[in-house]
């Protein structure tokens, strides 16, 4: 199917800058024209959906419904083996209240080495990226993506946001944190679900 974007119009359901500003990167080669919920002064849904791919509908619903216009949102969380998936769909709330990722990625980091006190531990993760686009009258479509590695200690480079400066992802010796940007958007588990995301608009 087609998804024709009313007016061209888009927006990105979120208040993280971080976040926003990934998105609008991948987006820029669709032309459209990107407000984020934080511009528009939108309320924040209270996530309180189980998966990824729930919360990440809750949020693009709220977004479109309080808009008016198609909403574009991410769900997108760290998966760690070791921890039982966790932080998962908590991942921001393991930042605290200040959004302090250094404080999550040091949460991660002592709960692995909690484990290892007990037996050796594997530090396989992976991330998440469940995307929703909602609009009006038309029925809710979603995009996932993930992208495997591992964590690190300690976390490494300025690049991107949240726990990038932890995960290494396979096939590579550095962190996202210490990637191009451009290169991490050509490979990350967002980059994967944008992919699936771009191929519904451009299908026929």
């Amino acid at each position: 199917m087609r998804l024709q974007l009313p007016d061209n119009k888009l927006v990105v359901a979120s208040h993280n800058q971080g976040k926003v500003r990934e998105i609008s990167a991948l987006l820029a080669p669709l032309g459209l024209q990107v407000i984020s919920a934080g511009e528009l002064d939108l309320p924040e849904p209270e996530e309180t959906e189980v998966t990824f791919e729930g919360n990440a509908r809750l949020k693009a619903e709220a977004a479109m419904q309080a808009s008016g216009l198609a909403a574009l949102s991410d769900d997108s969380g760290l998966c760690v083996d070791a921890l039982d998936g966790a932080p998962g769909i908590y991942s921001a709330r393991w930042a605290g209240p200040d959004k302090d990722f250094a404080v999550a990625m040091r949460k991660v980091e002592d709960e692995l080495a909690a484990a290892e006190t007990v037996a050796p531990v594997s530090r396989a993760a992976h991330f998440v990226c469940a995307l929703c686009l909602a609009m009006p009258d038309r029925p809710s479509a979603v995009f996932t993506g993930t992208v495997h590695g591992r964590m690190v200690w300690p976390p490494r480079g300025e690049h991107g946001f949240g726990y990038d400066p932890a995960f290494q992802p396979d096939g590579h010796v550095i962190t996202f944190g210490e990637m191009d940007p451009d290169v991490k958007h050509a490979m990350s588990h967002r980059a994967q679900a944008f992919s699936l995301f771009h191929a519904a608009l451009s299908a026929s």
